[in-house]
């Protein structure tokens, strides 16, 4: 399904449950992970959302939590990492999917010849995952996914590829970001919100099936095919929209 450019998701409620990817959806991507900015606004935008949700905001991310945690200063919510492998609750318990550290040991040092050959090639060690960038060498796009496919077929565990912008990921298979977001909405205070997911990229694709689901409000940012039933335009146009649900709140 393409969801079309202009179906720009009705006008948001403190009522909802918000889970938001980060990169691509609140923060601009970058050329490396740790080359984003997240600015002041941002972060009180988020804040206020939380408080005026009653804690129902969680960030769904590819990024791992430690991760997540630098990025939000001392701001305190919900946060599932690694594509919903590690995740916090509101009451700050942390949920871990295990995976077979073996294996991810055997392919990060397959991998150590080939970033050594391709500069332009950057690995990111998330801890439960391996992601292979090339946002930097365009022109390995296939065979950075053609060699991840490759290590994680022959590693012989329960392992799977997850694509995104300029990335291929191994990590274990069975927990998304769906799963996730249907984690979160059987505890409070997401249980009985209408769930609201929103992001970019095609790990995101998961959790929009899931609110979709559920009858939620999935929202696409940028072009490109999506499940999802809504699409904004960009990261400006997501922090316009999320801002709309405080006006009158403050």
């Amino acid at each position: 399904m393409n969801t079309p450019r202009n179906n720009t998701p009705p006008a948001p409620s403190v009522e909802w449950a918000y889970f938001l990817d980060v990169d691509g959806t609140l923060i601009d991507i970058a050329d490396s992970p740790d080359a984003v900015h997240v600015d002041a606004t941002l972060l009180e935008l988020i804040q206020c959302l939380h408080r005026a949700t009653g804690g129902a905001v969680a960030l769904v991310s590819g990024r791992c939590i430690s991760d997540l945690e630098g990025l939000l200063g001392g701001l305190h919510l919900p946060l599932a990492g690694q594509h919903g492998l590690e995740r916090r609750d509101l009451a700050g318990r942390l949920w871990i999917h295990a995976a077979p550290p073996d294996a991810k040991c055997a392919i990060k040092e397959a991998l150590s010849p080939v970033l050594a050959r391709h500069p332009g090639l950057l690995l990111e060690d998330k801890g439960l995952t391996l992601a292979l960038h090339y946002r930097m060498a365009p022109s390995l796009a296939g065979y950075a996914h053609r060699l991840m496919r490759r290590l994680a077929g022959s590693a012989g565990t329960d392992l799977e590829i997850q694509r995104g912008k300029c990335v291929v990921e191994i990590k274990p298979a069975g927990v998304d970001k769906g799963t996730a977001v249907a984690e979160y909405l059987t505890e409070p205070p997401f249980q009985t919100r209408r769930p609201v997911f929103i992001g970019d990229d095609l790990n995101d694709e998961h959790g929009f099936a899931e609110v979709n689901r559920i009858d939620g409000i999935s929202v696409k940012v940028g072009k490109g095919p999506s499940c999802a039933r809504y699409r904004l335009a960009d990261v400006a146009a997501v922090h316009r929209w999320l801002g709309d649900a405080l006006k009158g709140k403050e």
